[in-house]
This record gives structure tokens, sequence and C-alpha cells, in this order.
């Protein structure tokens, strides 16, 4: 735990949400976002609560900027891993599925992300202010036009356009998998009760990759027929 005096400087209040970010980026390394509380963040920076919220208005407003970050690290990995991945003398569809099966690659070996994801619209969004809100979606955007760029330079048969419905549609569809692929454990005993029923257990690469493959093609038969 660290301990803090007053902030008294623009550069010493930038350190305190440098060390708030790092300690909560830390403890989503232990437990999920569902589990993270203020409290707990609080207690392991070493200020009091009402401390931590003079620089992040919320847990959400934290766990927002966390969510940036981690896209953006995400998403200059995956740069390289589209370039070694996707080969450029296939076809569009091959490419396409090429480009899908490496999107849900780097984003399994990647869990916090996808948590963060998940839990985006449902909960972080919820407890923020519009201020908050603005400044996470401008980024977001660009993470999209990013994510778009990125697979328009390997399939750019899809067009702009589509590209960015595909980098939309690869985003919701990690956090709705992700939220399903990850089982009570009520659910985990219901599953060894009665092998039936291991079909509803998804596997969160092969699921995404599936449902990527499937959205990438139906853009391509649009464009190409």
């Amino acid at each position: 735990m660290t301990s803090f005096k007053r902030a008294r400087s623009e550069e010493q209040r930038a350190e305190r949400r440098r060390v708030i970010l790092e300690t909560a980026g830390a403890m989503l390394g232990e437990m999920s976002v569902a589990q993270l509380s203020l409290n707990e963040l609080s207690r392991r920076v070493g200020l009091a609560k009402s401390n931590v919220l003079n620089y992040f208005e919320s847990r959400e407003a934290v766990l927002l900027e966390l969510l940036d970050a981690a896209t953006l690290e995400w998403l200059g990995q995956l740069e390289g891993a589209l370039a070694a991945a996707v080969d450029p003398a296939v076809e569009p569809f091959k490419r396409g599925d090429q480009v899908a099966a490496t999107v849900a690659k780097t984003l399994s070996v990647r869990p916090v992300l996808c948590d963060l994801v998940s839990a985006q619209a449902a909960v972080l969004e919820r407890n923020v202010s519009a201020q908050v809100a603005a400044q996470y979606k401008r980024a977001a955007v660009a993470n999209v036009v990013r994510l778009a760029e990125l697979v328009v330079a390997r399939v750019p048969e899809l067009g702009e356009a589509d590209g960015r419905r595909f980098a939309v549609a690869a985003l919701m569809s990690t956090g709705a998998v992700w939220t399903h692929a990850q089982p009570s454990a009520a659910m985990l005993a219901a599953y060894d009760a009665d092998p039936s029923l291991a079909a509803l257990r998804l596997d969160f690469p092969e699921v995404l990759r599936e449902m990527l493959e499937v959205v990438i093609s139906g853009l391509l038969v649009r464009r190409l027929r």
C-alpha cells in the first residue's frame, strides 16, 4: 500500500492518477471487474475513498480509462499479428477467415480486456458523468476506426464503411461471448451432472472466431455480389 501526501501540483496529481490506474489494473489480474470495489482500491492505493474520488469521479471512471488503455495496447499488438497471419495472396474470403481467427486469438489471451468490454455498456457507462462518458466515447470511436483500418488493410475489398461495421461487431461480440463463456459455479456443476448440457458451454476463442467469420463473410458477400 502506498502512502501519499496531499498533491500540490499538476505533476503530483498526474502521478496519483497513474498509481490509481496501475493499482486497479493489477487488481484486475487477481479478480473480475465485478469484484473490484472502490473501498479495496482505496486501501491498496493508500488514500481514503473520498480522496480517490478527487482524481476519478467513480470506480467506473477508473475502469473506463483502463478499458481504453487495454484496447490501445491490444490494437498495437494486433497490427503485427495480422501482418503475420493474413496471406495477401489468397482470395478475400480466406483472408477474412484469417482476420477473424487472429482477432479472436489475440483477444482470448487478454482476459482483463474481454472482461472490461463485457461490462462496458451494462455497468461501466452507468455511473459516470456526461463529461466522462463523452471523453470515453470519443476514445472508443477512435479505437473502432483504428481496428477497422487494420482489418481493411488486410481485406481492402471490405471498404471503409464495412470495415467499421466489422469492428463494431467484433467488439460487441467479444463482450457477449465472454459473458456466456464464464459460467458460474452452479452452471459448471450442472454441466458436470448432465453431459448433454455441454453443448451450451461456450469456448470463447472458438465461438468468437466463428461469429466473426460469419460477419466478415456476410459483409464481403454484400460488397462483391
